[in-house]
């Protein structure tokens, strides 16, 4: 983890790796948001500027740092048009400028995010979530310690505006608690801080939501899978990847287990 700040020359750092360049690209973006955010821009606008601007930069930097490499970023998507490429490339990064685009227009809300991750030969091998308004990067570059626990009864992530149902009846199985929060990666991250033991979700998400911050949390230790258990695969032909679980290692059974059971719906 690292603090968002003394990145505003935008050059990456000497002889950057790419899990630190990950980090980094994360962190400048983020700062550029929070530039956005201040200049008075309200709603719709305020969403749509925080996309643009956060996008415009990542491909610049990328373009010009790594130009061998494919992107693949949620705002670019409708540009898709390499996707011959970035399927047959050996290196594809995966970003979402702006993950909680809802939250980041709710100022001062701190629950919205930057992913960028970093796919290559079949795996994700690199990532950064940048949580701007915390002032705080958590990377690979630095794999992030998991607390103990600190809490006795389960706490499980969720949508602040669209929980999945089968989330509750699963929390009532575990005596959870439900934490709902914005963004996917703060989600996830909220796993790597203690602030939350599982993210569990079903219904719909695109490699972007999850390619980072599932980067980030298997370099801490943590549980990451589909809801059935099946492995995360990404750089596909459909980016849809429309269910997650993340979680502390020793939750991980009770949770496919109940999933075996009663499903998602």
């Amino acid at each position: 983890m690292t603090s968002n700040r003394g990145h505003h020359d935008r050059t990456p750092p000497d002889g950057a790796d790419d899990h630190v360049l990950a980090e980094w690209l994360a962190t400048v973006a983020g700062e550029r948001l929070l530039e956005v955010r201040a200049e008075g821009l309200e709603g719709r606008e305020l969403k749509d500027a925080g996309d643009q601007a956060a996008h415009d930069l990542l491909m610049r930097l990328l373009a010009t740092i790594r130009p061998e490499d494919s992107v693949l970023s949620e705002e670019g998507l409708e540009r898709d048009v390499d996707k011959a490429k970035r399927l047959s490339a050996k290196r594809v990064w995966i970003v979402d400028p702006l993950d909680g685009t809802r939250e980041f227009s709710e100022i001062p809300r701190d629950d919205w995010a930057v992913h960028v991750a970093l796919w290559e030969d079949g795996d994700l091998v690199a990532g950064a979530v940048a949580q701007p308004a915390l002032g705080e990067t958590f990377s690979t570059a630095a794999p992030p310690v998991v607390p103990d626990r600190s809490s006795e009864r389960p706490r499980i992530a969720v949508s602040r505006t669209r929980p999945p149902a089968f989330v509750e009846a699963l929390a009532a199985e575990l005596d959870a608690e439900l934490v709902p929060m914005g963004s996917a990666g703060v989600k996830v991250v909220s796993v790597v801080r203690d602030i939350t033991d599982a993210y569990v979700h079903a219904g719909g998400q695109y490699e972007w939501d999850n390619a980072a911050p599932v980067a980030v949390a298997r370099s801490a230790g943590l549980f990451c899978s589909r809801i059935d258990g099946s492995e995360l695969r990404y750089n596909q032909d459909d980016v849809s990847l429309p269910d997650l679980i993340v979680c502390r290692q020793e939750l991980s059974e009770a949770i496919l287990d109940f999933v075996r059971v009663h499903g998602t719906d």
